[in-house]
C-alpha cells in the first residue's frame, strides 16, 4: 500500500512538474494549450493546476478569445511567489543578484576583488553580504528566498559541499557549498554552464536543440548543449574549452600548460600580450575590464594588431567547436566576449569559416548573448529555480512546503523603484539542464 502511495504521488510531482516546467518557459498559457503540449488530460491539468493556483505558485494572467467558445484565461507561474538569488564570481569582482520568478531583476550588489586574485574565505564573505544585502535592498523578506545560486571558474563536484576545483585560481578542492552555509538552499555550477542555460532558456540559445555557449572573460569556457540537454561529461568538467591547445608549445597558460586558448584570447592574456608588444606599457585603465575597453578603442597599430590576431585565435577556437560538436548556433559572451564581439563580429565569422570545415560551419550561425554581462549570474539564479521545476513546485520535505505569506492575495512588500526586466519574451525553448 505505502508503495503504491508512493508511486501515485511521485507521478502527481512528475506531471506538476511537466506543467509547471511548460508554464514558466513559455507562458502564459491556457489550460487548452498545456494539455496539448504535454498529453495529459484537460481533467489532469484542470486538477493539477487548480493546486498550484491555491498554492499561490501559478495565477491568472488574462484571457484569449477561443474558436466559438468562451475566452480561454490564459496562467503564468506567480512571480512574487517567491525569489531566486544568483551570484558570478568572477576573477575582478563577485556580483550578486536578486530575481522574482519572471526573472525580473531585483536588486544588486557587487564587491570588487583584490588583483591577487579571489581568496575563497573572501569570496564566501562577499557572497553571504551580497545575498543579505539584496534581499533587505529589495524589500524581500530572505525566508522568501527558494534558493541561491553561485557561478564559479572551474570544476564543481555536484556533492553537498559542492566541491569548485579551479586550477587558474589556484583553488584545489575549495568546499565552496560548505563554507556558504545559510538559510537557504545554496547551488553552485561552473559560470559557463549557468551562462548556457540562461542564454537557451531565455537568450540566443531560445528554439534550438544543439549549441555551445562560449564564456570569454578573464577566463575562457564553454556549455555544450546537446538535444537540448547540457553535457557535462563524466565528472562535470566537459566544456573546458578555454584549456584546449591553440598553439603547440606556445605561451604558458595561467593553468601552467603551454598554448591554450585562454593565454591568446582570454582578457587577461590579450592585456599581457599587448603590453609586451607595447614595449611593457600597458594599456591604460584601473581595472581588467577599463583596460580591455581602452584597448579595443585604441587607434594604435600595436593595439590593432594585438586586436586582430585575437579575433584570429578566437575564430580558431570557435571552428573547433564546429567541427567537434556541429552546433546549430554559437553564442559569444561573458563581458570580454561581448566586447569583442559588438566590435568585430564579422571579423570573428570570417575567421571561423577560415579553420572550419566547410559543411558544418554552413550549418551554424554565430550570435553574441543576448542578455548582456549580467547573464552569468541570471544563470546562477535558475539553478535553484531548477530545482523547483523538477520538484513539480512541491517541497521535497514537507516542513518545507512555502510560507503562507506567499498565498493568494499576500505577497512581501515591493521593492522601493520599478524592476528592470531582465529576460527576453519567451517561445519555445530548451528544457531545464543539468
Amino acid at each position: 500500500m505505502d508503495a503504491r502511495r508512493t508511486t501515485v504521488r511521485d507521478m502527481r510531482r512528475a506531471n506538476r512538474s511537466v506543467l509547471l516546467t511548460r508554464i514558466w518557459l513559455d507562458g502564459p498559457l491556457s489550460r487548452h494549450e498545456l494539455g496539448q503540449s504535454t498529453a495529459l488530460s484537460l481533467a489532469s491539468v484542470s486538477n493539477l493546476v487548480g493546486e498550484m493556483i491555491n498554492e499561490g505558485l501559478v495565477e491568472e494572467a488574462g484571457s484569449v478569445e477561443s474558436d466559438g467558445g468562451r475566452p480561454r484565461v490564459l496562467l503564468r507561474v506567480a512571480p512574487g511567489y517567491g525569489y531566486l538569488v544568483g551570484a558570478d564570481v568572477g576573477e575582478t569582482r563577485v556580483q550578486v543578484e536578486l530575481f522574482d520568478l519572471s526573472m525580473t531583476a531585483l536588486a544588486k550588489a557587487e564587491y570588487p576583488i583584490a588583483a591577487t586574485g579571489p581568496d575563497p574565505e573572501r569570496v564566501a564573505a562577499h557572497l553571504r553580504h551580497g545575498l543579505a544585502a539584496v534581499t533587505e535592498q529589495a524589500g524581500v523578506d530572505p525566508a522568501a528566498v527558494l534558493g541561491f545560486g553561485v557561478a564559479v571558474a572551474g570544476t564543481v563536484e555536484r556533492t553537498a559541499d559542492a566541491v569548485v576545483h579551479a586550477q587558474t585560481l589556484g583553488w584545489d578542492g575549495v568546499p565552496l557549498g560548505a563554507m556558504l552555509r545559510a538559510d537557504v538552499p545554496v547551488h553552485v555550477d561552473n559560470g559557463a554552464k549557468t551562462l548556457g542555460q540562461a542564454e537557451m532558456w531565455f537568450g540566443a540559445g531560445r528554439g534550438v536543440r544543439h549549441a555551445v555557449v562560449a564564456l570569454v572573460g578573464s577566463g575562457v569556457g564553454a556549455s555544450v548543449v546537446a538535444d537540448g540537454v547540457g553535457y557535462r561529461g563524466a565528472h562535470s568538467s566537459a566544456g573546458e574549452w578555454g584549456h584546449t591547445t591553440i598553439v603547440y608549445g606556445g605561451r604558458r597558460c595561467r593553468c601552467g600548460n603551454l598554448g591554450c586558448l585562454e593565454a591568446y584570447v582570454g582578457a587577461e592574456a590579450v592585456l599581457d600580450r599587448f603590453r609586451q608588444a607595447n614595449r611593457g606599457r600597458p594599456a591604460p585603465g584601473a581595472d581588467e575590464e577599463t583596460a580591455f575597453g581602452e584597448l579595443l578603442r585604441s587607434t594604435s597599430g600595436t593595439a590593432a594588431k594585438v586586436i586582430d590576431e585575437t579575433v584570429g585565435y578566437l575564430g580558431a577556437g570557435v571552428a573547433n567547436l564546429v567541427n567537434l560538436f556541429n552546433p546549430e548556433r554559437v553564442v559569444l559572451g561573458g563581458w570580454a566576449g561581448l566586447a569583442l564581439g559588438e566590435r568585430h563580429l564579422p571579423a570573428i565569422r570570417a575567421a571561423t569559416a577560415r579553420h572550419a570545415l566547410r559543411q558544418p560551419y554552413a550549418q551554424t550561425s554565430i550570435e553574441l548573448c543576448r542578455l548582456g554581462p549580467d547573464a552569468v549570474a541570471m544563470g546562477a539564479a535558475t539553478l535553484p529555480m531548477t530545482r523547483l521545476l523538477r520538484d513539480g513546485g512541491v517541497p521535497r520535505d514537507p516542513a518545507a512546503r512555502p510560507s503562507p505569506a506567499w498565498g493568494p492575495g499576500r505577497r512581501p512588500r515591493p521593492p522601493p523603484a520599478p524592476p528592470r526586466r531582465a529576460g527576453a519574451p519567451r517561445a519555445a525553448g530548451a528544457a531545464p539542464g543539468g
